[in-house]
């Protein structure tokens, strides 16, 4: 797009000046800027072209447009300070040198206005467009290096407070297990202990002190997954901690078969590739979610056929879990529940950007459904678990986004005007080389022997043909006619200079004569002589 703009704008500036001005050599002219338009375009690989777009330019000033926006393109991407000023100061004295060069041929003709016209084109063409563009590009960097320096800043804080958070959820952690799992495993032993003194003592008994062992053995086991979930992932620990492997084919087919062990008909269908590329906490939902729902049918529809579906693909995992309708009521000893099971897994799925269903079908079965991003960070918003989970994402006002967008819109138009200002400034340069009248040739020095065509600028002045008539010496005898030119005041005063040149039939000057008459003073009327 660039390189179309520079073109158009060096064609223009020919056109113009050819005509209202009459540039000479046109065709020339054109030449060298559809040889220049090409050579710009590779001035980001080789940035010495400049230096022969200024050659060019000193021959044919309309190719200056070229010059310019290559001398700012170098002054822009040219790092090192002394290669940049080589090249701007190399291409301005290169431009003024072939002005005068090839002006006397191709040029205005004159080396003064030749040598005028390259001082003014390194002026506008080469000055102008380097400096401008080595602040620009100054700035630019400059703002790219405070931008980075801010940014590793901002990376540096960042890891800093997660560090702290990981190290504060770590003693979470190790005090939750050294208090609580210490407390809930004296109350499984005591509970155990209570069971075989119950087989003998009140057998009716029995089955509450073993209600409360599976409570607190699940107890146990849901503060193991929570102590995975606050520690770091190097220092998860039990059967349910997270690892490489954690949600991927491999992993949910393993809970599969544990349930097929359990005594229930389940059916795994995968479609798509393995979710083993997707992030940590993506499979660690996949296999929550699994495991969750196979609970859930265990304790309250074993017996009943299972489908569990995982669907791969480029935008997200979804994890179905379907069975069917319990043909028997459910054991009364797994109790009620709570619930908090689907709730914490509607919490952790949408906390990724996730969707979560779950409900009763019309068949009377049971359906989990579970929608999860393929990366997390790529959404834009995140749900409140329980408010709003119903309401569209908005998307966020990025007021940098809105401000860097201005500041093109403003370079852009800046530029424009610059580059219009430029323009009109080559022209004019080219207009007060061109456009201002010629003084005329130097007159040869008559000499005897020259034809008439050769005596330029000599005119026949009625004036001094009328003064030398009386006065004028024998002309020669081939002379067929002469020619009295202007000779200006004669030597003395009184006296009026005469020159007379006289040509044979084949225009070819035979003589010269210089004589002086007397010049003629009128009286005025009131003087008496």
């Amino acid at each position: 797009m660039e390189t179309v703009a520079v073109g158009v704008s060096a064609l223009c500036l020919l056109a113009v000046a050819e005509r209202l001005w009459s540039l000479p050599h046109p065709a020339f002219q054109l030449g060298v800027v559809l040889f220049a338009v090409p050579l710009f375009a590779v001035r980001g690989r080789l940035p010495g072209a400049v230096l022969c777009l200024a050659v060019l330019a000193g021959a044919a000033p309309v190719s200056a447009p070229v010059v310019a926006a290559a001398a700012y393109a170098v002054a822009l991407d040219v790092v090192r300070p002394r290669r940049r000023g080589w090249l701007l100061g190399g291409a301005g004295l290169l431009l003024m040198a072939s002005a005068v060069l090839t002006g006397p041929f191709l040029g205005p003709g004159s080396v003064v206005y030749s040598a005028e016209l390259g001082f003014l084109l390194a002026a506008t063409a080469v000055a102008v467009p380097g400096l401008v563009g080595t602040v620009y590009g100054q700035q630019a960097r400059l703002l790219r290096a405070l931008r980075e320096r801010g940014d590793a800043a901002e990376r540096a804080r960042r890891s800093a407070d997660s560090e702290a958070r990981v190290q504060e959820r770590s003693r979470i952690a190790a005090e939750m297990h050294d208090l609580v799992g210490h407390r809930l495993s004296l109350v499984s032993l005591h509970a155990g202990g209570l069971e075989l003194a119950l087989d003998r003592a009140a057998p009716e008994l029995r089955e509450e002190a073993v209600l409360v062992r599976r409570t607190t053995r699940d107890a146990m086991r849901e503060l193991r997954q929570t102590l995975g979930v606050l520690g770091p992932l190097g220092r998860d620990t039990g059967p349910d901690a997270l690892t490489d492997d954690t949600g991927t084919r491999g992993d949910v087919e393993a809970l599969v078969a544990e349930s097929r062990d359990g005594g229930i008909d389940v059916r795994l269908q995968w479609s798509g590739p393995d979710v083993d590329t997707r992030p940590a906490p993506v499979r660690r939902a996949v296999h929550r979610v699994v495991r969750e729902a196979l609970t859930n049918v265990h304790r309250y529809a074993s017996g009943v056929p299972v489908t569990v579906r995982v669907e791969h693909d480029d935008r997200a995992v979804t994890v179905t879990v379907r069975n069917s309708a319990p043909l028997r009521a459910p054991d009364t000893t797994a109790g009620e529940g709570t619930g908090r099971g689907l709730t914490g897994l509607r919490e952790r799925v949408e906390l990724l950007g996730g969707a979560f269903d779950a409900g009763t079908g019309p068949d009377g079965g049971f359906l989990v459904r579970a929608v999860l991003p393929k990366d997390p960070a790529a959404t834009t918003t995140r749900k409140s678990p329980g408010a709003g989970a119903d309401e569209p994402p908005t998307a966020p006002y990025d007021e940098e986004a809105v401000l860097a967008g201005d500041r093109r819109t403003a370079g852009a138009l800046m530029s424009a005007f610059g580059a219009t200002a430029l323009w009109v400034l080559m022209a004019l340069a080219i207009a007060l080389v061109y456009g201002q009248p010629r003084e005329e040739t130097h007159r040869p020095t008559p000499r005897l022997g020259m034809t008439y065509d050769a005596l330029k600028g000599v005119f026949d002045s009625p004036a001094e043909r009328a003064a030398a008539t009386g006065h004028e010496p024998p002309r020669p005898a081939a002379a067929v006619g002469c020619v009295f030119p202007a000779a200006g005041p004669g030597p003395r005063p009184g006296a009026f200079a005469v020159t007379r040149y006289c040509f044979d039939a084949a225009q070819r000057l035979i003589s010269i004569d210089r004589f002086t008459v007397p010049s003629v003073q009128d009286t005025q009327p009131w003087e008496t002589p």
